[in-house]
C-alpha cells in the first residue's frame, strides 16, 4: 500500500496488516503518513515495505548493488519510515522487501543477510516477511529476527517454491476462482498447485495480495471470507 493507487481506503477493512512502500519503488513521506493513518483508523498493523531505488519499473528489475549499497539502501527506508510512525504514535510490526529485491534475498543467502542485518539494527522487535521455506527466512532467523512465511494469493508458483515470472502468462491471477482456488488448498492441505504441474507442500504465516492487481479488492474479500469462515 501507499504505492499511489486510489483503493487503499476501500482495501483496509479486509486486511490484518499492510506493507507500506517506503518512497523507493512508489510513494513519499506523505503517502507514507496518509497510509499510516488509514491503517491506525481500521486497526491494520503496519509493515515498511523496502525496494531498490526504482521507481521507473515499480522496484520489479534486478539489480546488483553491493553489501554496503543494500544495506545503507534498507536502512535508509527503514528509519524515515519507523520516524514517521513513531511521530504518530504507532508501531512498526513487520517489515518486507518488495518485489525484485524480495525475489532475489529468496534465493541468495549473501543478500538475504545483508537485509536482515539492516532490519536488525533499525528494527530489531518487526517481524520478517519473506517467501515461504525461502533462504530470506533462514538469514533472517539467524541474525535473531522473528519471522513469518508468506504466500501469495495472486500469483503463481514453481515447482521449487519460488513465484512464477510476471512475464510469463498466468503468473498474475485475474480471476476470483483463480484465488480462491488457491487460497482454499493453501488453508486445507497446507499445497499449493504450480504453474509447472506440480504440488508443493508451504508453510504458511501470512497471506499476501497486491494492491496493483486488478481485482484486488475483490481478491481481498475472498480472503477475508475464507480466513474468517475457518476461524468460526
Amino acid at each position: 500500500m501507499g504505492e499511489g493507487l486510489d483503493n487503499d481506503e476501500a482495501l483496509m477493512p479486509y486486511i490484518e496488516a499492510a506493507n507500506i512502500a517506503c518512497g523507493y519503488h512508489a510513494g513519499d513521506t506523505d503517502t507514507i503518513k496518509k497510509t499510516i493513518a488509514l491503517a491506525q483508523k481500521n486497526k491494520v498493523q503496519i509493515g515498511a515495505h523496502f525496494s531498490y531505488l526504482d521507481r521507473e519499473n515499480f522496484g520489479r528489475k534486478e539489480m546488483f548493488l553491493s553489501n554496503a549499497a543494500v544495506y545503507d539502501m534498507v536502512s535508509e527506508q527503514l528509519l524515515l519510515f519507523s520516524n514517521i510512525a513513531k511521530e504518530m504514535g504507532q508501531i512498526v510490526t513487520h517489515v518486507k522487501p518488495h518485489g525484485a529485491l524480495y525475489n532475489q534475498a529468496a534465493k541468495n543467502t549473501e543478500l538475504a543477510t545483508t537485509i536482515a542485518s539492516a532490519v536488525f539494527d533499525q528494527l530489531p522487535a518487526a517481524v520478517f516477511f519473506g517467501l515461504s521455506g525461502s533462504v530470506m527466512l533462514d538469514a533472517a532467523n539467524n541474525i535473531g529476527l522473528a519471522t513469518a512465511h508468506e504466500v501469495f494469493a495472486d500469483r503463481a508458483y514453481l515447482k521449487d517454491g519460488s513465484l512464477c515470472p510476471r512475464n510469463i502468462d498466468g503468473a498474475v491471477f485475474t480471476t476470483e476462482k483463480n484465488v480462491a482456488e488457491q487460497v482454499s488448498l493453501l488453508m486445507q492441505e497446507k499445497k499449493i498447485n504450480t504453474m509447472d504441474e506440480a504440488v508443493i507442500n508451504v508453510a504458511a504465516d501470512t497471506i499476501c495480495i497486491h494492491a496493483d492487481t486488478p481485482h484486488a479488492l475483490a481478491f481481498a474479500k475472498i480472503i477475508y471470507s475464507l480466513v474468517k469462515n475457518q476461524q468460526q
